[in-house]
């Protein structure tokens, strides 16, 4: 399973960014897909999960209301378009699979892409 992660860049506070992670070796239909983001000096941290054959989407408390999970299965791509940005969501971006835990209390699932830096200058 291979996931490839891009989109990351520089913006300023209240812009908007869109990441995509293309999907590839593995079928994931019945499991779920997330984004992680880990800040410089934090740990990893949960920021949004989507069931890959749809109908299920978790958001973390930071990031509800401001950032949408979507994804196109034709393309085996997830998006996640990340709106009114501010400093604090500056972090690399990384695509997981499978989502482990719950929609409740996600954890990371095995599979990793390589990271996109986001960064939000105020």
């Amino acid at each position: 399973v291979q996931l490839q992660a891009s989109g990351g860049g520089l913006v300023q506070a209240g812009g908007s960014l869109r990441l995509s992670c293309v999907v590839s070796g593995g079928t994931f239909s019945d499991y779920a897909l997330a984004w992680f983001r880990q800040a410089p000096g934090k740990g990893r941290e949960f920021v949004s999960a989507l069931r890959w054959g749809g109908g299920r989407y978790a958001y973390a408390d930071s990031v509800k209301g401001r950032f949408a999970i979507s994804r196109d299965n034709a393309k085996n791509t997830m998006y996640l378009q990340m709106d009114s940005l501010n400093p604090e969501d500056t972090a690399v971006y990384y695509c997981n699979a499978p989502l482990g835990g719950s929609y409740m209390y996600p954890s990371p699932g095995p599979y990793w892409g390589q990271g996109t830096l986001v960064t939000v200058s105020s």
